[in-house]
């Protein structure tokens, strides 16, 4: 069959855009509440009311937040079976099992004790409550790991293979599954850019208060705890980055050639590029500014391994299609005859290669009648958009390294009580709010968009996992989406200002009546 190729852009988009805006929740629901558990810890240990105070309110936002991650991500999910039902079918026992435990961690799990956390207050005692919040945190978490652990099965797929007799892939190791090496990486990189955003979040908001002269010791207690917190995650996020990147180089090479605009293997070891204009017609990178040694550093942690050039994975891939291909004939033969020796030894001798020969749905009926100019288009179709993944990986790191500065500066004004003594530095800090939302929501174009033309990587092209729907029905739940999902954003901001413009203050949780610091709390605010 040939592709219809708007459905799979319509799905592709679609997809895209709800998965994005269910990831504007989750990484401040991952930082936020750890904050929570650090303010919580403090009032549990110093008996001081207004660190209850705080956790209260910054508790109120988080629960805004928390429900609007919950309702975006249930409906992010039945677009598994709407547009992409062929995916769900192929990888479903694999992709499945993880989506599950997920599901119930973060419907009965982290739900009850966030009701707990809520209302628990003055029903459970200070320390039962403590423990709540820090099983939520870990809850979190956790429910975190296991969507991280599904989608790195399709960054590197491991733990299976396919079974010529149901036609799909399946389990072999569920061990492998979860300790995949990217799905570890992912992970602690994930949730430290959502400390990183959780800790902006708070810095922000309380510069705010500081400008206004409102809510000061809150304020300045609050921003305290931020800086201190998300310093320690800035830090994390770029050697848990680099580490990460490490491993996208080891399983994933065409996506980091592509990141680097690298369209020819160089010399060991490679430079990486800070600037330059990556042209896709001619192949190369104008006004290239390169760092010798750096990439090649980072990519391969040795200074006499090359990494391949986009050039020459295109040639690497026309191999693999070429035995792809082989692959495929075997499997229609095992079709039709389950017990034929010769079909099943060649199907597994090539079966790693099957998933390239299905790049050639894309432009003929029957991959074994593909011509030698199939096979080259299905070869270049493995180059993602170098110039999108090029540019969206240096504005992210470039965030990356600002909050770094931010926040040891924000640590240092902490450390010497001069958090409100400059207005500039307070307007700073509130207009970078947005800024860690833009640096995880550029990561996750890095990380799927640098996967096409994979759903799995080497193993089911997307343009195969879509259902089979027309255009025009994906256009109608797509048009359906962004209106709910424009609804929710209306609500969520709405909400958001309301209760931040409100404060501590005007929800009746501050002014405290505490007295000076006692000597426990200083250094904390």
């Amino acid at each position: 069959m040939i592709i219809d190729a708007d459905v799979v852009t319509l799905s592709r988009l679609q997809f895209a855009l709800t998965a994005m805006y269910h990831f504007l929740f989750v990484p401040l629901t991952l930082g936020l509440v750890w904050m929570l558990a650090i303010m919580e810890s403090v009032y549990v240990m110093t008996g001081r009311e207004v660190w209850k105070q705080m956790v209260r309110f910054w508790g109120v936002l988080f629960g805004i937040n928390f429900a609007m991650g919950v309702a975006t991500g249930v409906t992010m999910e039945f677009q598994f079976g709407m547009n992409w039902a062929y995916y769900s079918h192929y990888v479903g026992d694999i992709f499945g099992a993880p989506l599950a435990i997920e599901g119930l961690m973060a419907f009965f799990l982290e739900a009850t004790l966030i009701g707990v956390f809520f209302m628990g207050w003055d029903r459970i005692s200070r320390i039962k409550h403590l423990l709540v919040t820090w099983f939520l945190a870990l809850g979190t978490s956790l429910s975190a790991l296991w969507i991280l652990v599904a989608n790195a099965w399709m960054q590197h797929p491991v733990g299976s293979e396919f079974n010529p007799t149901t036609m799909r892939m399946e389990v072999t190791s569920f061990s492998e599954v979860f300790f995949n090496p990217v799905a570890q990486e992912k992970f602690v990189h994930t949730v430290s850019a959502g400390y990183v955003l959780g800790a902006m979040f708070v810095l922000s908001i309380s510069a705010w208060y500081l400008l206004r002269g409102r809510n000061v010791d809150f304020a300045k207690r609050s921003m305290t705890v931020a800086a201190s917190f998300g310093l320690a995650a800035a830090l994390s996020v770029v050697v848990l980055g680099d580490a990460s990147g490490y491993t996208v180089s080891l399983n994933q090479k065409m996506k980091m050639a592509a990141i680097e605009a690298m369209w020819h293997t160089e010399p060991a070891p490679a430079p990486f590029t800070v600037f330059g204009l990556p042209d896709v017609q001619r192949r190369s990178t104008d006004y290239a500014v390169k760092i010798p040694w750096v990439m090649g550093l980072i990519g391969t942690r040795s200074i006499d391994e090359t990494m391949p050039g986009i050039a020459e994975l295109v040639e690497t891939a026309k191999g693999r299609i070429g035995t792809g291909i082989q692959a495929y004939d075997a499997m229609l033969v095992l079709r039709q005859d389950r017990n034929n020796a010769k079909a099943r030894a060649t199907l597994a001798a090539h079966d790693k290669d099957l998933g390239y020969a299905l790049l050639l749905k894309k432009y003929v009926d029957d991959p074994r009648q593909a011509t030698p100019a199939d096979i080259q288009k299905a070869a270049d179709s493995t180059i993602p958009n170098v110039p999108v993944l090029f540019w969206a990986f240096r504005i992210m790191v470039g965030c990356g390294f600002y909050f770094i500065a931010l926040f040891a500066f924000s640590f240092w004004k902490a450390s010497t009580r001069k958090l409100d003594t400059q207005r500039w530095y307070l307007r700073l800090a509130l207009w970078s709010l947005p800024l860690p939302w833009v640096a995880i929501e550029l990561g996750w174009v890095v990380a799927e968009y640098g996967r096409q033309p994979w759903a799995i990587e080497g193993v089911l092209p997307t343009a195969l996992g879509v259902s089979s729907v027309s255009a025009g029905q994906v256009m109608t739940s797509l048009g359906g989406f962004v209106l709910f999902y424009t609804a929710l954003a209306v609500v969520d901001v709405f909400l958001m200002l309301k209760f931040v413009r409100k404060g501590p203050d005007g929800l009746g949780i501050w002014p405290s009546t505490d007295g000076p610091l006692l000597p426990a709390e200083r250094g904390l605010g």
